[in-house]
Parts: C-alpha cells; structure tokens; sequence
C-alpha cells in the first residue's frame, strides 16, 4: 500500500507491494552488474538513479503511445482514503493529481515546481509553512488551483472535520490549526499547532489535491456530512478532470486506463500522444504480453519465473533495486485468538524469514537481507535492527513452543489449546492473488504454524484495499509502499486511531511516543523516539518486517526517461517525459 506513505500510502500504500532481485546468472547481458541489471538502457541506473534512461526532448518522436502493466484493477479513485491507498490507484492518478513534493529515484523529496513555486518554513513559533502556488495552475476546466484546494484536501485528512471520511492518513494535517489563502488565493499559510516534522509529506504525492471546486458540488463542504459525501464521490467515479500534465480519456473496467495529455496543462507538454495503464491481474502473463507488444512497460512484483522470461525478451532491458517498500506480515488483533500476544510473539518466532528469503525473491537475487525495522529501511539514517534481538523471524520452533508453554498453551495431537482449553481456530492468511512470492510466504508462514498445532487457511484476495480497510483477515502479508518521511508514515500505519491501523493495534506508549517523535524539531531525537515505539511494538509482535522488498522494472530500448523509483511515486513521477526514440 502506499504507505501514505500511507503510501500513503500507501499505502500505496497501500499498500502495495512490490519486490526486486538479483537473477544470478540470467539472460539478458550488457553492464557490469548483471545481478539487478540487463541490457544497456539502465546501465547507469546504480550509480545515477535520477538521470538514466535519459533522452532529450530533440531525440524523441512528436506523439506515440507507451503501454505500461499494473496488476491491479482500480476500484476506487480516491488514493488519499484508506481504501484508495493502493500502489496502482496511485500510479493511475498521478499524472492528473497536483501535489506538493514528490519523491526521486534516489529516494529523496523533491519539490513539484509545476504545482508550487516555493514552500517554506516561515517561522518555528508556531511552525509556519508558506506556499506558493504556481500563478498559472488551474484545473482543467479553468478553474484556479488555489488556497481552497488545500483547505478542503485538509479538512478531509485531519480526522476532526470529517469523521467518516477514513483517510488513509491523517498525521500532520491533524497538527494544523490554520489554513488561509491570501494573494487571490495563490498562497497559502499553514500554521501548525504543534510542530510537524515530517511537513513535507503535506500535500505530497502520497496525499495529493482533489478539486474543492468539484467537491462542493457534491457535498457541504462546512458540514462533516457534506465533506464525506464528497471524499466518497471522488473515490466512486473516474476523474473526468485534472490538475496535471495528463487526464483520463478511457476507462474500461478490469481492463485498462488510458491517458492523453491535458490541454489545460501549463508546464511542459507531455512527449507522448496516450499512456495506456493495461491491467493484467495474473502476473504469469506479463512477459508474454510484452514479448508480444502488447505492452511496452513493466513493473511487477519479481517473481523467478517472471524475470527469467522477461530477460530473454530480445531489444528489452531489465533493473532490479531497492527501495522503501518493504513486505510484512500482520496480525488482525480483533481475532480473540490473535489478541493474546503469546500465540503472535509464537508464530512470529516459528517464521525462518531467511528462508523464505531464501525460497522467494532470494531465488532471483543475493541482495535481499532480513529487515529489522518497522520505520527505516537500511541505508536511511535511523535504521536499527529491533528485531532480531527478540528471536522473532528466526524460525527457533522450540523457543516458540516454549513462549506458548510458557503462558499455559498446550498441544493436544495436533491442535494447540489457549490456556482456558478452548482450541485455536483455523486462521484465515491473505495475499493478493496472482502473486505466487506471496502464496509462496503464505504457505512458509502456514507450515510453521503447523508445528505449533494452528491451521491457517490461505485465501487470496483481489482486492487489497477493501480486505485490508474492512479488516477481513487473521493473518495477511503485503508491502508498504513507503514515503521518504518515516514519522509521518509511523503515525499512519501504528498509530491507535488510525484508518490504515488495519490490524487495530493499540499501545498508549506506542501512540505517544510517534507523536512526539512528530513533533520533534532535533532530528536525532525524533529518530530516537520512533526507534523506541519500533522496540515497543516489536515486543507486541503486531507486524513482522520481513524484507525490503525489490522492485523490478522492464521495458524495451526504445523507450527513453522511464526509470526505476522504489518509492509511492513509482517509474511514472515523471511520466510527462516519457518518449519513443528516434530511429
């Protein structure tokens, strides 16, 4: 999900998932680092993540269609509700959703000059936050883009003014006290409350703008009723308007979306005449689609089968890299079962995550270790291994049956019994369908259940967002889709009261040390702080990180300014300079 950050965010948030490797000794060719990298188009992609792939605007066609494969069908539109907060949902929209900052390849923010031409700290006391719209933003049916869109995207995000709206993020837009427009609306002043450290992620591509305009026609826009009923139209109906470079021009359900270039865009014109997102749910037809053309561009969870395929797909070149989406593995507390935390400190215990490693995405790549963390992946300042420690991941069975014994479980056969003789119920695992890796964990988790005598019932699901926002699983395994803010996407995923908080995880030392790691102005100590709640809720076993997780990106030579970006924003953040080469 893009972990709006939750994703976003997820979420992608959503959650979304999404994996990357090494394929040792596979196909394809060219380049020094053969483990992440095939063909020539990305061969400089490790040592310049920002600028590979390039071509000029004077070596690219007039016009051309570009089709890229997304996994998922869209079934809601509003990527900032938790039930939006989709990886694909996120894709789709970003072409025709302004936003504040995005993030780059190198896994940085950057600010969207073409929405705001500056953002800035103006005063700590209270923190104060001044943005200037682009003069020339609008719409696309004119409309100005202006301080109102912030005003109603806030509302409709800080969990006060519209309670029902289930945002899948509500941290920093609920520490904001004040929203005002000034200079006919193009700049906006935020005033904070209390300070937010992580006040990029406002309004970024992890929470991007839906038009007020629009929305007030379809709700009250000063009522919490008229807000929700807005947040739910965008969410029900596919966008016939933009405030970006593209807008939508066809949509078939469970087949594709198509994108042509926005005649009220101001900035720079997209290359391409239509990007068309075509949605192919089983993943094991992907390489045969673009050997056959029929798409240009891949992005799909790596599966071995799938990258050995793709790599010998002639004049296609291939990447593998690692970013901050990372996969994991969930608890649903409301289960009665599962909220008695020995069976999850247990079954936690029992997983081996080196060998599912070892069996999943080590099978196309070496560079994949086990993650330790909840909040930083390695490579990010502030990355510290709080897991290992607790055993948990280690597939140690004896210990887990010892942590059972231990609280009074017993195993009768082979059924484990709670302390009060009642049996464990059989536990429903979920994963999205199609996507063998995760079957593949699946099974891994469901084996070393069994050795604690509990039976899990793998299920899968096609619909993430839904099954994850309505809570309908014991045990589920996805990815975070992570933005380059970790406080931010902490309140979002752990936090008690939060609409992405899908396995209803509730600590108050939890919950108040990310809010003041929120807070904080001294970097080091909010660092700190988020590594003290991560200690806290490992010991809770709620989630169990299991990888960061390798995205994988394949497309044919042609196609020049597509790129890998392990991050919410994906390949398409800069979708407008995409292009065919000439010749």
């Amino acid at each position: 999900m893009l972990g709006k950050t939750k994703s976003r965010a997820a979420g992608i948030g959503a959650l979304a998932a999404t994996a990357a490797l090494v394929l040792a000794a596979c196909g394809g060719g060219g380049g020094g680092n053969s483990g992440v990298q095939t063909g020539q188009t990305f061969a400089q992609c490790d040592s310049s993540p920002n600028t590979c792939n390039s071509a000029a605007a004077d070596q690219l066609q007039d016009g051309g269609d570009v089709t890229m494969a997304i996994e998922k069908n869209i079934a809601n539109w509003n990527v900032t509700s938790a039930e939006g907060n989709v990886l694909e949902t996120g894709l789709v929209t970003k072409g025709f959703l302004p936003y504040a900052f995005y993030t780059t390849p190198d896994l940085k923010p950057a600010l969207n000059q073409d929405f705001v031409t500056s953002a800035d700290i103006t005063s700590t006391n209270p923190q104060t936050v001044v943005y200037k719209i682009n003069p020339k933003a609008v719409w696309s049916d004119g409309t100005p883009i202006n301080a109102d869109d912030f005003i109603y995207n806030w509302k409709v995000q800080n969990g006060k003014d519209c309670p029902d709206c289930a945002p899948a993020n509500t941290s920093g837009y609920e520490q904001i006290s004040s929203v005002v427009g000034s200079d006919n609306g193009k700049t906006v002043t935020v005033t904070f409350a209390k300070p937010y450290t992580d006040w990029k992620n406002l309004w970024s591509s992890s929470g991007a703008m839906y038009p007020a305009h629009l929305a007030a026609q379809h709700g009250d826009l000063n009522s919490p009723a008229g807000l929700a009923a807005a947040y739910k139209w965008f969410g029900e109906t596919v966008p016939t308007w933009s405030g970006g470079p593209w807008k939508v021009d066809n949509f078939q359900n469970n087949v594709s979306l198509t994108v042509v270039p926005n005649p009220a865009w101001w900035g720079a014109k997209p290359h391409l005449s239509r990007v068309i997102f075509r949605i192919i749910t089983d993943a094991s037809q992907e390489p045969t689609a673009l050997q056959n053309h029929e798409v240009q561009v891949l992005y799909p969870q790596p599966q071995v089968d799938l990258v050995n395929q793709v790599r010998n797909i002639p004049n296609v070149s291939s990447y593998i890299g690692l970013g901050l989406t990372w996969e994991h593995i969930d608890f649903n507390l409301k289960n009665p079962a599962l909220a008695n935390k020995p069976l999850r400190e247990a079954l936690f215990t029992a997983v081996d995550v080196q060998a599912m490693i070892n069996k999943t995405v080590g099978q196309f790549t070496n560079k994949v270790k086990p993650l330790g963390s909840h909040n930083f992946v390695p490579g990010q300042d502030g990355y510290k291994d709080v897991v290992s420690a607790t055993g948990q991941g280690s597939g140690d069975i004896n210990k887990a049956k010892q942590i059972l014994t231990s609280a009074g479980y017993k195993l009768q056969g082979n059924q484990l019994i709670d302390p009060s003789g009642a049996p464990i119920p059989t536990l429903r695992m979920r994963y999205t369908v199609g996507n063998q890796i995760r079957q593949n964990e699946c099974e891994l988790f469901q084996q070393a259940a069994s050795q604690l005598g509990v039976k899990v019932d793998i299920v899968p699901t096609d619909s993430l967002g839904k099954t994850t926002s309505s809570g309908d699983f014991d045990v589920i395994v996805f990815a975070w889709v992570a933005s380059p803010f970790p406080f931010g996407n902490a309140a979002q995923n752990w936090v008690s009261n939060s609409a992405s908080n899908y396995g209803k995880y509730s600590s108050p030392q939890v919950d108040n040390l990310i809010a003041q790691a929120n807070t904080e102005t001294d970097q080091a100590k909010a660092t700190d702080e988020l590594n003290q709640s991560d200690q806290l809720m490992t010991q809770d076993a709620y989630v169990l990180p299991l990888y960061q997780k390798p995205t994988f990106i394949a497309l044919y030579d042609n196609i020049a300014n597509v790129r890998n970006n392990s991050t919410l924003d994906g390949p398409v953040y800069n979708m407008q300079e995409w292009g065919i080469r000439k010749g």
